[in-house]
């Protein structure tokens, strides 16, 4: 039986296939430092872990929840906005649990991008806004032009039904002010789009001044819906739990094909969401997520650092746990000579058709593995002829 025509024309994913490459080494006993996925390796910190038991013990835990999420829940998100933003919500009408951020931003498209519309989208970009969103719904991806901080430049193209937007970025790292979100919401709203804006990187960031919400701009919500995950904040990516908020009419068809798809996020599970969101007293982070932060940040600088003193250019990001590092050549050519070095990393070109002389690094290991990957890179040759830019 032919499979359809949305999906034989998707691109592989590509993280499917660093998995299976990854896999492969392993068999043939070679030890494998992997920076390729954007999946922590730090615990989620005690509290999210303590609330999950005890909400296992609870009554009716096992039964079914409901798509859009528990009440409770929620609540939680509509108190969270408002302590860290400043954003007033109504935990009815203007909020949606997800199963993870990454099934609410392709469930979007299904519910408001008809076949052949186009949808605007960064490249490079994380791959789920066109394939998962825009393909998946038959809809046209369209490639955002970007400027050197990997900002779309302004403003966008005429007819698109949606926009696709994620800073802090992956996997570019970039960041965007509150200003430029207000130059993004101008452009969106002069040309009739949809703004998605996908912030599930709002609170990794290094240093005292938080990324903001589009929610926050001075414009009206209408037209405007944002992502958010616990998955990297809290180290839950396991978890499966994250949230969109925004104008109630986008919220109403999200909901609308999520009640045709799933039956929610397990409720221990939001339990524990619900007691991770409530950490927040204040637009600063819990004293865990700042220390997970700092954690990070060393990290980094570790990485950039040994890349630097071995002659790439390596820039310092200001958050997420990505850097994006230009390479002399073909970025995918150097990640297939770092698997042979027992590294792996993502090439750009995962991201989009601008990656191509890039590859991605997340330093989502311990501070001895980052420090041995860089030994290893270091003592390359098939490595380090992509030194340079």
């Amino acid at each position: 039986m032919r499979i359809a025509s949305r999906v034989e024309n998707l691109p592989p994913y590509i993280f499917a296939d660093l998995e299976r490459m990854e896999e492969q080494k392993r068999r043939e006993g070679v030890d494998i430092i992997s920076l390729g996925i954007g999946d922590p390796d730090i615990r989620p910190p005690s509290f999210v872990i303590y609330a999950l038991i005890k909400a296992l013990d609870e009554e009716r835990s096992h039964q079914y929840s409901s798509s859009q999420g528990e009440r409770h829940f929620r609540e939680a998100v509509a108190k969270w906005y408002d302590v860290r933003f400043g954003v007033k919500l109504d935990p009815d009408r203007e909020i949606c649990a997800l199963i993870g951020s990454k099934e609410g931003l392709a469930n979007f498209a299904r519910a408001f991008v008809d076949p052949g519309e186009k949808v605007g989208v960064p490249d490079p970009g994380y791959p789920v806004y066109s394939q998962g969103a825009a393909l998946l719904s038959d809809g046209t991806p369209v490639r955002l032009e970007m400027d050197e901080n990997f900002l779309p430049k302004l403003p966008f193209h005429s007819g698109l039904k949606v926009v696709y937007l994620n800073y802090p970025n992956n996997p570019t790292a970039a960041f965007a002010s509150l200003e430029d979100v207000n130059g993004f919401v101008d452009s969106a709203h002069a040309e009739g789009s949809i703004l998605c804006y996908d912030n599930a990187y709002s609170e990794q960031y290094f240093g005292v001044n938080p990324p903001p919400s589009v929610l926050q701009t001075k414009h009206s919500r209408e037209g405007l819906i944002e992502f958010h995950s616990l998955s990297k904040t809290f180290n839950m990516t396991g978890f499966r739990i994250g949230f969109a908020a925004g104008d109630a009419h986008l919220i109403s068809g999200l909901k609308k094909v999520k009640s045709q798809i799933d039956s929610g996020i397990p409720k221990f599970i939001q339990a524990a969401g619900s007691a991770a969101l409530a950490k927040y007293t204040g637009r600063e982070r819990p004293q865990e997520l700042i220390r997970n932060a700092e954690e990070l940040e060393r990290r980094m600088k570790r990485l950039v650092g040994g890349l630097v003193g071995a002659g790439f250019d390596a820039r310092m990001p200001r958050g997420t746990f990505y850097l994006w590092l230009r390479v002399r050549g073909n970025g995918a050519d150097m990640v297939r000579a770092m698997i042979d070095s027992g590294i792996v990393a993502t090439p750009g070109i995962a991201f989009g058709l601008r990656g191509s002389n890039y590859v991605r690094f997340a330093v989502t290991q311990p501070m001895e593995k980052v420090e041995e990957a860089v030994k290893r890179m270091s003592a390359s040759p098939a490595v380090m002829k992509f030194a340079g830019s």
